[in-house]
């Protein structure tokens, strides 16, 4: 019987892909002939294409070029995650084996395109362990809103009550609070205002999630 449902944010908290978004967005916008900064970069990063564009596009903001730019990039991303790999941030993936052999039922919900994460989880070797993947596809609004998140847990028919969130922002992290779930921020930067806040996974105490769900 499961005991409960974690459900996982992808970027910056299963692998560090910062890298990889800042350079696949420099050489777009670029081509776009609209150079940004990587200051620019970093205050959208973790945010969806449609919600970061139009401030970039300005005035050409369009929708069929919102689409044309974004695909553009996450193309480019894509590429650079098979070309390059990527590995798990320390303590990611021992932790997703420990809760699978603990019966937990576990999900990717993320801001991040379908083909994004597939392509992630293909290259770190943990596609199996996951019976669900919310994408940028799967929901009309971003974190903060919690429907990502109250998404997951349906299909992984799992109360809100009943999972834990792990996540490395503050959008995330206030979308489960309002999805009525527990959190776990992993943060390098700063503390989150989670029910638990680390700077690494490898950090977590080896009953951390059933402890949460005890609350």
């Amino acid at each position: 019987m499961p005991v409960g449902a974690v459900l996982w944010d992808m970027d910056g908290t299963l692998v560090d892909s910062e890298e990889f978004h800042w350079l696949s967005w420099r050489h777009t916008m670029a081509a776009e002939g609209l150079p940004i900064t990587r200051d620019q970069f970093v205050v959208t990063f973790g945010q969806r294409n449609d919600s970061i564009l139009p401030h970039w596009l300005g005035a050409g903001a369009t929708p069929d070029r919102i689409q044309h730019v974004g695909d553009a990039k996450e193309a480019l991303y894509r590429k650079l995650v098979r070309d390059s790999g990527i590995a798990p941030l320390p303590g990611a993936a021992e932790w997703v084996g420990r809760l699978q052999r603990g019966k937990w039922r576990q999900a990717v919900a993320s801001s991040a395109p379908r083909a994004n994460i597939d392509v992630v989880l293909e290259v770190i070797g943990l596609v199996r362990c996951f019976q669900a993947i919310v994408s940028a596809e799967d929901v009309t609004a971003g974190k903060p809103d919690p429907q990502v998140f109250l998404t997951a847990a349906s299909r992984l028919e799992t109360p809100p009550a009943q999972c834990v969130v792990v996540e490395d922002a503050a959008a995330g992290v206030e979308a489960a609070r309002r999805a009525g779930m527990h959190s776990i921020g992993v943060s390098r930067k700063g503390s989150l205002a989670a029910d638990i806040a680390i700077s690494s996974l490898a950090d977590l105490a080896p009953d951390a999630f059933l402890k949460l769900l005890a609350r």
